[in-house]
């Protein structure tokens, strides 16, 4: 039973779950639900960002043009245009990132390291330069207004109920990452994460795999920003931009690769520690650099592994 709970399917699933009901009691305004959600985002999407980079060991830097797919495909789809539902807007969305992903992975995943990292990179900016440039469709650098999310006639209202649908996305994409770590597609990842060599020797089919995480990691970055886009009411072609692709891998870093928990703790401090430092003005960015700094000195592993080996020796 105790073993049970201390295991990150249940223990730690059920601390989120009780964290995410207890927060609300301390918020004192809309505010506070709004940096919750945003906790919650950046912790949902770096989740599928580390399934991609801590488990398979394949880099990606432009994680983020995948995000603005997403969002602006929701937000041109169910605009006047096209007046679609917002849930076949998402849907659409999702399986057109996921062949634009099966389309360019095939290239792509041949390489392997800084080269791997650079051609995500460039992908990337691609995507963020076509959501700039083609104002016709996306308006531009001006970016574009979303109409509200309906579920069966339901629509969120305010920050309290947006911050539970983006609560139980996080919860669900908890729950699912951690079933398939543990299940054979998880351990196809982690061992051509550990030696691609070894693992074709073992038969194990790379490409495949590798395609296969590629594909999903980038369709739930899609649904993602589709519900980001709705929940804001307007995007810009700042979703999608280089900046935004290395907050999500700094979060995984931080945090801890192959650490879904450290995925979610490395977004729940890079979101909070901006409004943290945001009296400091002109030293708000040397403080934020030196921390990153300094963690990656002394936990190369990340927070919350490194912390999770030292607390298991003490009690060794």
């Amino acid at each position: 039973m105790f073993e049970k709970l201390n295991s990150p399917r249940t223990g730690g699933l059920l601390a989120l779950i009780l964290a995410v009901l207890i927060l609300p009691l301390f918020f004192q305004n809309t505010f506070h639900y709004d940096v919750a959600i945003h906790v919650a985002i950046s912790a949902t999407v770096a989740i599928s960002l580390n399934l991609l980079v801590g488990y398979a060991g394949q880099i990606s830097l432009g994680h983020a043009g995948f995000f603005g797919v997403g969002a602006y495909s929701s937000a041109i789809l169910t605009g006047w245009d096209f007046g679609w539902s917002p849930i076949t807007a998402m849907l659409v969305a999702s399986l057109a990132v996921g062949v634009l992903a099966l389309v360019v992975s095939g290239p792509i995943l041949r390489l392997k390291g800084h080269y791997l990292a650079m051609a995500t990179l460039g992908l990337g900016i691609i995507i963020a330069i076509v959501i700039t440039t083609e104002d016709w469709l996306t308006g531009g650098p001006d970016g574009l207004s979303v109409e509200p999310l309906t579920i069966f006639g339901l629509s969120p209202q305010g920050e309290a109920q947006w911050y539970w649908v983006f609560c139980v996305v996080l919860i669900a994409s908890v729950w699912l990452s951690l079933n398939l770590i543990d299940s054979p597609v998880g351990r196809a990842m982690r061992a051509v994460h550990g030696s691609e060599v070894a693992a074709q020797v073992a038969g194990v089919d790379t490409t495949y795999f590798k395609t296969l995480i590629f594909v999903m990691s980038a369709m739930f970055a899609s649904l993602m920003g589709s519900l980001s886009a709705h929940y804001s009411g307007f995007v810009t072609p700042d979703i999608a931009g280089f900046h935004h692709s290395i907050e999500l891998i700094t979060m995984v870093v931080l945090g801890g690769m192959a650490s879904v928990f450290g995925a979610i703790t490395g977004a729940v401090i890079l979101t909070l520690l901006p409004q943290m430092l945001t009296g400091l003005e002109d030293w708000e960015m040397v403080i934020f650099g030196l921390i990153l700094m300094l963690t990656m000195i002394f936990m190369p592993k990340g927070l919350v592994p490194t912390l999770l080996t030292k607390f298991r020796r003490g009690e060794a």
